[in-house]
């Protein structure tokens, strides 16, 4: 298979496309068109600040798309990827009730009702299907929503794009809402090789039967679009024959999709009006922009994307994606254009692209990325600070570009690492997340002065962590001078924070004279090596360091006085903290079981149901398990009295394939050289239908 030269930068198109159409159409989902022209008037721009809701949001459509392609990753890189294990993902990345999926009750969302079925055993494509759920839970349009990262895997394939969005769609959906989800995916893989939207819904309608309702429906609307100039008479037609009324459910795949048909008819080469088209007309908005803003990236590139408003700066790339994989969480669109890229690559049988800059986590190199650095405002900030990207020696770098910088201002650029604060304001859907950066770890950043720039320059590191109250504080690194055309290294050792997540990391730069204008050149920013921190309950109330875990329990409260307690009423429930960058390292700390059938530590946790666990039972015994799946593995096991309301002393560690646990000077060591070990991830407290409690976990290395 020929892949498309600039296959890279149009993914990264269509990962743009698919976030700007989410969080323009987030604010007014499901209003009617009525009620969009009545309030708002049509939709050229963001309106969330006009509606008091943040940009960047949690959201469905973006969680679901980025987290199920993941499958890929866990179950073999292979075109007969199946709906059966795509469900096994759903079971280790969704958080019940906290993550991902709208959770509206069984019957009343598609995607809760299929959870349900997966959790009780019923697996995929059963949870799904028409016979389980019945036609109207099952058509929904859900289906179609997460299915833009299977077409960015399969460039100019439409046929393995198709294949693979109905056994994705099939998880939780059947029908029509599945023929929709492979005709649109195919529509996406096609757009990487061809551009006329006629034949590419022409690609689209060989995949699904000729004689189904969406394709019944695709034939009207290309009939009225060639009979109104106008799409406003479209729209009409299809809310006339197609809208919600003629339908069950309370959003169903054939009225939304008509929509997005509309839309590529109507403005098939211009992006913004291809959003203001499929916005305005209401109905599931972020989902149908979403789908819509990702075809049209990939088929016409990031130009496209330019030629309208400045759809991109406000974003500067961010992406949040609420799952049990915490550190996946707080993301940005070139990381995900690289890892979907990849995937792609090794579908078709290529080498994989290498990690830019030596694997730094924040490169650039992407035209006009940012990925989340945005300027601060606030008393020590100066205005008019302005973010750009460049080229720069063979690759691009970030730009920090300043005026009438002095000692008593600066210029501050950063980039979150965690929750921000906004996310107290979202609605809807929760986000669990982790911090990426930690204690202990080292942060490098390469710079360089521009050499027109006017006056000499201090650069430094700056970290914002939050305090007792929730309240972002400033700690900085060492201060180093930048002349114009020189370069420097900021290096930096990060602090102990007291148990408290560090939200931000940027850079700061401060005029040294009495006035600096110019340009700062950003490389890249990197961290690297083992934490070393404590979690605990830090002072003061608040709650952004309990939230920094992912809670998959039934139960996790800060008002005991233990820092984490946490309890489970059915099956096995865990807490989670840390990321796949954690790789050989130990956690150890004391823990009291109260109630269970047993309970202790995980570690390279990955998800609910993929990590090693050490852990003590209620019938004797002291074992070290690898969990993936529905399979609990015993690697190693002895005997061990476990006492209820006692401390145990408890420590694991991981080195290479070597799993060692220690409980109370009781120790056992495991290994795993198998082709499925876990090489990553981070440190959980679990507990099998009962409560446990540590005052705080300490993380170091091996």
């Amino acid at each position: 298979m020929r892949l498309p030269n600039d296959y890279l930068e149009r993914v990264y198109a269509g990962v743009l496309g698919k976030l700007i159409g989410v969080y323009l159409g987030r604010p007014f989902e499901g209003w009617t068109y009525q009620k969009i022209m009545d309030e708002l008037g049509p939709i050229e721009y963001y309106v969330h600040e006009r509606l008091n809701q943040p940009l960047v949001v949690t959201d469905d459509d973006v969680a679901g798309t980025f987290t199920f392609i993941r499958a890929l990753e866990d179950y073999g890189i292979k075109p007969n990827l199946s709906a059966e294990e795509i469900g096994k993902a759903w079971l280790n990345y969704i958080v019940e009730e906290r993550s991902i999926l709208w959770w509206g009750g069984n019957g009343n969302s598609t995607e809760h009702t299929a959870w349900l079925n997966l959790k009780k055993g019923v697996p995929a494509p059963h949870s799904g299907s028409i016979a389980t759920n019945g036609q109207g839970v099952a058509e929904q349009i859900g289906a179609q929503i997460f299915i833009d990262g299977w077409a960015m895997v399969a460039p100019g394939q439409p046929e393995l794009a198709a294949r693979l969005a109905e056994q994705a769609g099939k998880v939780s959906h059947d029908g029509e809402s599945v023929h929709a989800a492979m005709l649109w995916a195919a529509m996406e893989a096609e757009a990487f090789v061809a551009s006329d939207i006629d034949h590419l819904i022409d690609t689209g309608l060989k995949m699904i039967p000729s004689d189904s309702q969406i394709a019944k429906m695709i034939k009207d609307v290309r009939a009225w679009h060639k009979a109104h100039p106008d799409w406003r008479d479209t729209r009409q037609k299809i809310q006339d024959n197609y809208g919600y009324d003629r339908y069950p459910g309370n959003c169903h795949i054939m009225p939304n999709h008509a929509l997005m048909i509309m839309t590529v008819l109507y403005a098939p080469h211009d992006f913004q009006k291809a959003q203001m088209i499929v916005n305005t007309s209401g109905w599931d908005t972020d989902c149908n922009a979403g789908n819509v803003g990702c075809l049209l990236g990939i088929m016409n590139g990031l130009e496209s994307i330019a030629e309208g408003p400045d759809f991109r700066g406000p974003i500067a790339d961010r992406m949040l994606i609420s799952s049990a994989d915490g550190g996946n969480s707080i993301n940005d669109a070139v990381r995900q254009a690289y890892f979907l890229t990849n995937l792609g690559l090794k579908l078709a049988g290529q080498q994989s692209l290498a990690a830019p800059k030596n694997g730094a986590q924040f490169h650039f190199s992407l035209p006009g990325s940012q990925q989340g650095f945005r300027p601060l405002t606030g008393l020590d900030a100066a205005s008019g600070v302005r973010v750009g990207n460049t080229e720069f020696e063979g690759s691009r770098a970030l730009t920090i570009e300043y005026e009438a910088l002095g000692p008593a201002q600066s210029a501050i650029v950063t980039t979150p690492t965690f929750s921000p604060r906004e996310m107290l304001d979202m609605r809807t859907y929760d986000l669990m997340a982790t911090p990426l950066l930690y204690s202990g770890q080292t942060v490098k950043a390469r710079v360089k002065g521009d050499a027109q720039n006017h006056g000499a320059i201090e650069a430094r590191l700056r970290v914002r962590v939050y305090d007792g109250r929730d309240q972002l504080s400033d700690i900085d690194g060492q201060t180093v001078a930048v002349q114009p055309g020189s370069e420097a290294v900021l290096e930096w050792t990060l602090p102990d924070t007291g148990g408290q997540p560090i939200a931000e990391i940027g850079i700061v730069v401060t005029g040294t004279g009495r006035r600096a204008d110019g340009k700062l050149l950003v490389d890249y920013l990197r961290w690297d090596g083992t934490p070393k921190l404590t979690l605990k309950r830090p002072a003061g109330d608040g709650d952004f360091w309990r939230m920094a875990w992912v809670n998959g329990a039934s139960f996790f409260s800060k008002r005991f006085k233990a820092a984490f307690r946490i309890a489970q009423n059915r099956g096995e429930g865990m807490i989670i903290h840390g990321t796949r960058q954690w790789t050989d390292y130990q956690a150890s700390g004391d823990v009291m079981i109260h109630l269970g059938n047993y309970g202790g530590l995980a570690i390279r946790a990955q998800g609910l149901r993929r990590y090693y666990g050490a852990r003590v039972t209620r019938d004797g015994k002291m074992q070290i398990v690898k969990v993936r799946d529905e399979d609990t593995k015993v690697l190693a096991e002895t005997a061990f009295k476990m006492e209820f309301d006692k401390h145990i002393a408890m420590k694991v560690s991981a080195q290479g394939p070597r799993i060692t646990f220690e409980a109370d000077g009781v120790s056992v060591t495991a290994e795993d050289t198998s082709a499925d070990a876990l090489h990553d991830g981070g440190v959980g407290l679990l507990i099998h239908e009962g409560a446990l409690s540590s005052n705080e976990i300490r993380i170091g290395g091996v």
